[in-house]
């Protein structure tokens, strides 16, 4: 048994029920390399079960303390019924880009059952080509972005992970009541024993802030006024999910030519894009959005679960016409707003998050995801994460593809995630059924963005094809 920390808790307590705190990582596996032998779904359980002793957080199963008067635990092992957590799908014909990516959102439309480890993996066939995805639905409360990826990692067998002394491991007994009671109060006492660290990790954050020479634009130090959005409103339960690759290629190549990195990059992607919706379903882009962008404070690759990240906003420069200018204000932008990070703490909000009480918290986020109207603290999430430098395999069969999506948060509806594989940079879009016509509409204008982008900086506007990725969504 460990218990969860406060900022693992915080992402139980955000959800509701039409906001699912649950991330998708999506494979697309190519099974020609295994030639005629057969690869379907039970063959598929049990590649998994002979994982699963060093896939140490699909085997938590959430713990409710008594009267929840302290954050949840995870029981560290249990029977995992791989019938239940591994299903099967078939995608309608012709079996592409989009026919995949709405059965992913039917596949994020659901929460996940709390009563049982919080994962389900879907084997989804019917691919065109001699194709199959595999769809991990886990929640956020388990692992952040770092973390997933080093776990995917492992599942793909490129991370050797714990000594393999077999596939078996024991169980652990559930726990009693009392036992839950008693070291709910001994980690209340320990969390209490941290108030001074805690406070003096605050009071430093804050001297830094005071003597620092660098001043904040007005868009960062204004983190409760974003500008209302199309995207800003009560959320419906059901979710739309687009995809589309880019070469890494391509993208290196531009931001080398504007000086600017990879983050940047993608925020000015999601800056065009964006400005492109704004237009359409607002009539007018007149000021930055906010965004909350994770940046992690622990990048070690062997932690496989947890959250080590805080949310960092930052302006999306929606506002700008000149696609290069929406550039240079993208870097300066999140220049200023990680040099704030640094010097607040970037550990401040996940120590304070130890002290939140559970009844409170989940029935503040339970209020708010049925507020109607504009979201006080920020109009969307972005992210960008380096995923697998090498491909992986399953069973033998070679991993082609991998997308990475995050949840929407109460009142507001579109996140944005960037994953990096191998030679691939792939966008992942996840949006409620309210906030756009078709998730489809922001990947194709963030693609369309890269050729703006290029275009103005004087570079090739024919994008380089992505070997072997599905064909973009028709």
């Amino acid at each position: 048994m460990k218990r969860l920390t406060g900022w693992d808790a915080f992402l139980l307590y955000s959800e509701a029920p039409n906001v699912h705190m649950h991330t998708l990582k999506i494979a697309i596996v190519e099974l020609s390399a295994i030639g005629d032998r057969t690869f379907g779904v039970d063959e598929f359980r049990r590649v998994i079960e002979g994982r699963l002793h060093k896939l140490e957080p699909l085997r938590y199963q959430l713990v409710d303390i008594p009267f929840k008067f302290h954050h949840p635990m995870w029981r560290e092992n249990v029977e995992v019924d791989l019938d239940y957590h591994i299903r099967p799908l078939t995608l309608p014909a012709p079996g592409g880009r989009r026919e995949l990516d709405d059965a992913i959102a039917e596949i994020a439309s659901t929460p996940l059952d709390r009563t049982r480890p919080l994962w389900e993996m879907y084997y989804v066939e019917g691919l065109e080509g001699k194709r199959i995805a595999v769809v991990n639905k886990i929640h956020h409360a388990l692992a952040d972005g770092v973390a997933a990826a080093n776990l995917l990692a492992r599942g793909m067998d490129l991370q050797a992970g714990p000594v393999d002394e077999g596939a078996l491991y024991e169980t652990d007994p559930p726990p009693t009541k009392s036992e839950l009671v008693r070291t709910a109060f001994r980690d209340h006492f320990r969390h209490m024993a941290q108030v001074p660290s805690t406070i003096a990790y605050t009071v430093a954050g804050i001297n830094r802030v005071r003597r620092s020479t660098r001043r904040l634009a007005p868009d960062l130090t204004r983190p409760f006024t974003p500008p209302p959005s199309f995207m800003n409103h009560v959320l419906t339960p059901e979710r739309r999910f687009a995809t589309a690759s880019l070469a890494l290629a391509d993208i290196k190549e531009t931001k080398t030519a504007l000086g600017v990195s990879i983050n940047d990059l993608v925020l000015a992607l999601s800056a065009g894009a964006l400005r492109k919706l704004s237009l359409h379903y607002d009539g007018h882009a007149e000021h930055p959005l906010l965004a909350s962008v994770p940046v992690s404070f622990d990048f070690s690759s062997e932690r496989i679960s947890g959250n080590y990240f805080t949310g960092v906003m930052m302006p999306v420069p929606i506002h700008l016409a000149d696609p290069l200018e929406r550039v240079r204000q993208a870097h300066a932008d999140a220049i200023l707003a990680k040099e704030s990070n640094h010097l607040i703490g970037p550990e401040l909000v996940s120590r304070w998050s130890n002290y939140m009480p559970p009844v409170a918290m989940e029935a503040a986020f339970k209020r708010l995801s049925a507020i109607d109207g504009q979201n006080k603290v920020l109009n969307l999430n972005i992210s960008n994460v380096p995923g697998p430098r090498e491909r992986g395999r399953v069973g033998g069969a070679l991993v082609t593809e991998l997308y990475s999506v995050g949840p929407i948060t109460a009142a507001s509806g579109v996140n944005i995630t960037v994953w990096s594989y191998v030679d691939q940079l792939n966008i992942s879009v996840l949006t409620d059924c309210d906030s756009v016509d078709d998730a489809h509409e922001v990947t194709s204008a963030m693609v369309a963005e890269l050729v703006e982008i290029r275009r103005a900086a004087g570079l090739s506007e024919q994008l380089t094809a992505v070997e072997n990725a599905l064909a973009p969504a028709g």
